[in-house]
């Protein structure tokens, strides 16, 4: 991915994509409408092109002087609204228009509300993002067309007030991220008969270990040794035995706190077991593995990134099947951290893996926790697909997470959780259950969690709705979508109070 300095004509490119807002008129962007022969000018007045969101209108270059020979606008709405999401969704837009059109070289032209260091991030991102394609096992269907060469043109004035090493660096960071981000998507988009719990924790082992991610796999007799109840009951209805996997971040001079925890759960198919889930839409179960994924891609980013803070994760892996040997309804297991859990409903089992994980964490040293799950259909019904659901403790932490979430294009929302939402949880004959029926049921499911959290500060993100898209859209194929790779990677840059 290049970075140029310049006018929109500088880029040798075989499209320039340029972000075109409501209020542009045609000289928006200098010399333009007289290189397209006033073609810009004639689509606004008789608007043939409104810049509405997304809104693409094409035009030739007929000035011989320009190195490209053709120009998109891609439209971005009211330029109030122009922030770095924004240029972020317009390049992965534009960028999947450029791909369909197997361009060989194509030009994003930054323009925009806010830092131009932060705008260039986030076009890095958004045309890494378009390199994405989910259809890996079609044997009928033509080649996908390769990703073309990607420039980002920045205004050339920037490079002259010296702040062009600082943009340059901010591509490449959006680049990796980007990439991070595809191979969570990658991961995520794998059917459950390959993607066993070993062959995920072998391939997320690799894609953080080639960063220089320290990774230790803990096998069925290593995690029945800690005593993790919870993972090791979740796991006794499949014929594929379950893992644990564990990454370490140690940048050099670190100080030994604050620890960041990580921790996703790593469901390679869910069932629901013996409480076994509709079979219209299981198929989809195959990316309840999500946030595991999340979390050894982030890691890949912040190693390839030197992100200051020192970082563990944690992604216990393994699929919910019903059996013979499976837990049932009623059944009692005991977690590592010596809690008992009244199993009400064996398709709440994220919550037990990711409670046997939250407790690792800590026992590897944990300052903070942040958690993330494709965890409950309840989050789904309160926000659907656009936003995740974020809990946690104290609230300074869950703004903190929220600030760094919104910053990388991952939209959350706060929800509640009041104490006495852990009245739903009471067992008569354990420390708590498992469930605590459909009332308020994302919330319960988080309130499960905070019990493993050890007091310290914690967050949850609910991405159960966010982690795939049913629907296209223009800046989003149909597929898993990558949610909270760029928001783990991030806080790693962050100062935590100790």
């Amino acid at each position: 991915m290049a970075c140029t300095f310049g006018p929109a004509g500088a880029a040798e490119v075989d499209l320039i994509l340029i972000p075109w807002y409501e209020d542009d008129g045609p000289a928006a962007v200098p010399a333009l409408d007289a290189a397209t022969g006033g073609e810009i000018a004639r689509a606004l007045s008789t608007r043939e092109f409104q810049a509405k969101p997304y809104e693409l209108f094409i035009a030739a270059i007929a000035d011989k002087s320009w190195r490209t020979r053709r120009v998109a606008l891609i439209g971005g709405g009211r330029r109030l609204e122009s922030g770095s999401d924004i240029v972020r969704k317009l390049a992965t837009a534009g960028g999947l228009a450029g791909r369909q059109r197997r361009l060989g070289r194509v030009g994003f032209m930054v323009r925009g509300q806010g830092e131009v260091a932060d705008l260039t991030q986030a076009a890095a991102e958004g045309l890494t993002l378009a390199e994405f394609h989910a259809g890996s096992y079609k044997t009928t269907d033509p080649a996908p067309a390769p990703p073309p060469g990607w420039t980002i043109v920045v205004d050339g004035d920037t490079e002259r007030s010296k702040g062009g090493e600082k943009i340059r660096e901010a591509a490449a960071r959006g680049r990796v991220l980007g990439e991070s981000s595809n191979l969570a998507r990658e991961l995520a988009n794998e059917p459950g008969n390959t993607l066993t719990p070993r062959e995920f924790a072998m391939r997320a082992a690799a894609i953080a270990g080639d960063a220089g991610v320290k990774v230790e796999i803990l096998d069925e007799r290593m995690i029945a040794e800690l005593g993790m109840g919870l993972l090791l009951g979740v796991a006794r209805g499949s014929s594929e035995p379950p893992r644990l996997m564990v990454f370490r971040y140690d940048p050099p001079g670190a100080p030994a706190k604050p620890l960041l925890g990580l921790v996703g759960k790593g469901i390679t198919f869910d069932t629901g077991g013996i409480s076994i889930k509709s079979a219209e839409g299981m198929e989809r179960m195959k990316d309840d593995m999500a946030g595991g994924a999340a979390v050894a891609c982030s890691m890949r980013a912040m190693a390839l990134l030197k992100a200051p803070q020192r970082v563990i994760g944690v992604v216990p892996t393994t699929e919910n099947m019903p059996g013979g040997r499976a837990v049932k309804p009623g059944d009692i297991l005991r977690s590592a951290e010596g809690k008992t859990v009244e199993v009400i409903n064996t398709d709440a089992e994220g919550r037990l893996v990711l409670g046997d994980g939250l407790w690792y964490a800590r026992k590897l040293g944990a300052t903070h926790l942040v958690d993330v799950a494709t965890l409950t259909g309840a989050c789904v019904v309160a926000l659907g697909k656009i936003t995740s659901g974020l809990f946690g403790a104290p609230p300074s932490w869950v703004e903190q997470v929220r600030r760094v979430a919104d910053r990388a294009g991952d939209r959350v929302w706060p929800m509640p959780l009041f104490d006495e939402y852990r009245d739903q949880l009471k067992s008569d004959i354990a420390d708590f259950m498992n469930t605590g029926g459909r009332a308020a049921g994302s919330i319960t499911a988080a309130m499960f969690l905070k019990e493993f959290s050890g007091g310290l500060p914690w967050a949850h993100i609910d991405i159960a709705g966010t982690a795939w898209a049913d629907e296209a859209k223009p800046y989003l194929p149909k597929g898993p979508s990558g949610v909270a790779v760029r928001t783990l990677a991030s806080l790693a840059f962050e100062e935590f109070d100790v």
